[in-house]
């Protein structure tokens, strides 16, 4: 399978509105807070600076030319970290690497200091990322805890 990391273009953000809904859908079983409107949907993400801000870099996850998930990056040259904001991969593509090879190609491509991060109560999500950092970094990460109790990985590439 080729998975792809292609930039999200100003006239896609409707695309990138609606993998957001499933996004959130799933993302809802760990926060409370998170409600469907009245019209069936969930409240839209902020995604405008997206496409004004230059440190954010919205990136869609492509398997053979398919739509397969996506990535909110934000990325600076300073010495602030790279973050990755959000990250998703569809059903149909968990469990077969993709993930995993959207990440490692995400680090190849955007060098420097990382820190990626989970809600702690999202567990599926701590140990995607402790395993696929792991690999990548041989290790050489530390795992911290924030004052909200997320669990972040810190490394350099």
């Amino acid at each position: 399978m080729d998975v792809q990391i292609i930039p999200v273009k100003k006239e896609e953000a409707p695309i990138l509105h609606n993998l957001m809904q499933f996004y959130i859908y799933e993302f809802s079983e760990y926060l409370d807070d998170i409600n469907i409107e009245g019209n069936g949907k969930f409240e839209p993400f902020k995604l405008d600076g997206y496409w004004s801000e230059q440190h954010l870099t919205p990136l869609f996850i492509k398997v053979d030319q398919q739509l397969a998930g996506f990535v909110l990056l934000e990325a600076t040259s300073d010495s602030s970290p790279n973050s990755i904001n959000e990250f998703f991969v569809l059903k149909p593509y968990t469990r077969k690497g993709i993930g995993r090879k959207a990440a490692f190609e995400v680090f190849k491509r955007w060098r420097g200091n990382w820190v990626v991060a989970q809600l702690k109560e999202n567990k599926p999500a701590q140990a995607f990322w402790k395993k696929v950092i792991h690999e990548y970094t041989n290790g050489e990460y530390e795992t911290l805890e924030d004052h909200e109790k997320r669990s972040i990985q810190s490394f350099t590439l």
